[in-house]
């Protein structure tokens, strides 16, 4: 059975696995730009086949082909008129079982599934060059955004030094909206779930695991070795109240979820969470479901992209990319990219102990409202030598976290310390009753250039 497009009918079969809110992007991206593409690449995707357990739903494909759908996937990927299987799925369920069998047919996979490569990456990567074809995930981070080309193929040449990313449109929607309305989150979330760009259950945005899965991704194309989720601490964004949010806009600052990746004299730091940027600094402008990465390579210097991170004609574009790029793989006979990343690396990425890295943080504490309250916080933090750089006492707003009668909200900001020993200071802090009422909040400070 040949895995191979003709070469003289220059068309590639394409069957699409997954046909809810993305896949019927892709498809009706193949149906109208099918040409555009052609012309571009000379080589036709053509749909062989829909393959989904609903296929009674509307999609809103008035000029669906007759004859495409179909309840069989395993069926469908296995013909021989299917050259290019794209998995549109989502999980690691049934979505992994498929992907693994198309690649030990030796036929190319496109995915959007962030999750699969995070948990299991480094097993398909090895799968696919041992039946000599390719993994295509192009939008799997950032929506629309070519961040994975541009690691791949336009800063080829550089070893990246740092990326910093919102790759969570659920959460730049929320955050958005708790600065702009000064609403709270809970509020904000309830209505990003009326307007569908959160979950009904949306732990996965909010707690910020869906952007450590891309953080993953990122970590193992740019460095080139596989990175374990285990690896990357996260903070969601749900601890973030309008006082947060009012009191790091007085300093200079907004607060993004901010996926971190860079390289440190311990290895890779990396992280996923609540960050303060500089209010002048293009990543703070962005807003509403926008996503924005900046890439940082040693010979380019600093490199920005932006554009829609998710939703299903963003989503589709970068599919559809990888079809054109995996169909003009079949026809040379050979892979532009002739390693999957991390395919060949022994080892996982050296990523630095998360409490030895270094950074600013901003701190909220309920603080006892008696005089000397603060002098034994600030003796504290100076204890673990963890200095002060400003300190602020705001009107608490209506809608802030109440605080127990007799407490009031102090916002301060350090200088650079170690992670492991803020967590002290913070641990012997939060262990004095007569001293903070518990939670303290904790926020990084990245002062990007």
């Amino acid at each position: 059975m040949s895995t191979s497009p003709s070469s003289s009918s220059r068309e590639c079969g394409v069957a699409v696995l997954g046909f809810g809110t993305v896949g019927a992007g892709v498809v009706e991206t193949l149906l109208h730009n099918g040409d555009l593409l052609a012309a571009r690449t000379g080589v036709r995707p053509v749909l062989r086949g829909i393959a989904d357990l609903d296929t009674t739903t509307d999609r809103h494909i008035p000029d669906l082909p007759a004859g495409l759908l179909t309840t069989d996937s395993p069926a469908l990927l296995a013909r021989p008129d299917v050259h290019i299987v794209v998995e549109l799925i989502g999980g690691t369920g049934i979505a992994r079982r498929l992907v693994e069998q198309a690649l030990a047919l030796g036929k190319p996979v496109v995915t959007a599934n962030k999750k699969l490569l995070a948990e299991a990456g480094p097993e398909l990567y090895a799968l696919a060059e041992a039946n000599h074809t390719q993994l295509y995930f192009e939008a799997s981070v950032g929506g629309g955004i070519p961040i994975l080309k541009a690691l791949r193929e336009g800063l080829a040449a550089n070893h990246i030094t740092s990326i910093y990313g919102i790759l969570n449109g659920t959460c730049n929607y929320i955050l958005t909206r708790m600065e702009q309305e000064a609403l709270p989150f809970a509020t904000v979330l309830a209505s990003a779930q009326q307007l569908g760009y959160a979950e009904a259950e949306p732990s996965l945005d909010i707690d910020g695991l869906d952007t450590a899965h891309k953080a993953a991704v990122l970590a193992t194309l740019a460095y080139g070795a596989p990175a374990p989720l285990a690896q990357i601490p996260v903070q969601g964004i749900r601890d973030i109240s309008p006082l947060d949010i009012q009191s790091a806009r007085s300093l200079g600052y907004r607060i993004k979820l901010l996926a971190i990746l860079r390289k440190g004299p311990r290895g890779i730091e990396a992280s996923v969470q609540p960050t303060l940027l500089p209010l002048d600094h293009t990543l703070a402008a962005v807003s509403g479901v926008f996503n924005a990465v900046q890439v940082e390579g040693d010979v380019v210097g600093t490199t920005l992209y932006y554009g829609r991170g998710a939703g299903r004609a963003a989503t589709a574009s970068a599919v559809c990319a990888d079809i054109a790029d995996a169909a003009l793989d079949l026809l040379a006979g050979a892979p532009r990219h002739p390693r999957s990343p991390a395919a060949s690396a022994e080892t996982p990425l050296p990523f630095a102990p998360p409490d030895l890295i270094t950074a600013r943080h901003y701190l909220r504490f309920n603080l006892h409202d008696v005089p000397g309250s603060f002098a034994r916080v600030a003796a504290c933090l100076a204890n673990h030598d963890i200095g002060l750089e400003s300190i602020i006492q705001n009107e608490t707003p209506d809608d802030a976290p109440s605080a127990a009668p007799g407490y009031v909200p102090v916002s301060v900001t350090t200088q650079p310390a170690p992670a492991g020993a803020l967590d002290l200071a913070l641990a012997e802090i939060g262990a004095t009753p007569d001293l903070v009422q518990p939670p303290i909040t904790r926020f990084r400070i990245e002062a990007l250039a």
